[in-house]
């Protein structure tokens, strides 16, 4: 149990049935920014089947206040090759109305431990930039992932569209051990 902001936050893995309320934090990202570059929400049975498909593999965890999830993060497979199997590409979701409550740092933090367990020491994370921050995407994530720890290595120009406008993206990376 941590404690952020007076509030009792529990990390615990999630499960497909927590499906819907992910996908209640995950839909504004989708409908309102450019944080990530898909465009249209999936449906419940497609988030069941990425959480369950994730879960095969890899960690995928839940922030929970009072018993309903604020935020997640999941692993996934940097590449499909079996030099790759000690990176991951790691991507995290916080409520709107919760940010700035450390939600993202206590998940990324429970990630990196039970990603170490698991031989797992190099962690990646594609972040969509931009040089003038607008209303679809004020660059909050880059600096989160800075705080974490996190190194810029790649920078692509212009790569994503969203909004009618071009987004460029950072690829980061922290290795954890050995």
């Amino acid at each position: 149990m941590n404690t952020s902001d007076n509030f009792d936050i529990e990390i615990r893995s999630a499960t497909v049935n927590d499906a819907a309320r992910l996908l209640e934090i995950y839909a504004p990202y989708v409908e309102n920014t450019a944080v990530t570059f898909e465009y249209t929400v999936p449906s419940v049975s497609e988030f069941e089947g990425r959480i369950s498909n994730t879960l095969k593999h890899y960690p995928y965890i839940a922030a929970c206040i009072d018993g309903q999830p604020v935020g997640y993060a999941y692993a996934g497979a940097l590449k499909n090759r079996a030099a790759y199997a000690h990176s991951v590409e790691l991507s995290v979701y916080v409520r709107t109305d919760c940010r700035g409550r450390k939600i993202g740092s206590l998940l990324y933090n429970r990630m990196e431990k039970e990603l170490l367990l698991r031989g797992i020491t190099h962690l990646y994370a594609c972040v969509a930039y931009t040089e003038k921050e607008d209303f679809h995407l004020d660059n909050a994530s880059v600096r989160f992932h800075l705080k974490q720890g996190f190194e810029a290595v790649g920078h692509f120009s212009g790569c994503g569209i969203k909004f009618c406008k071009s987004y460029d993206v950072i690829w980061f990376q922290k290795i954890i051990g050995g």
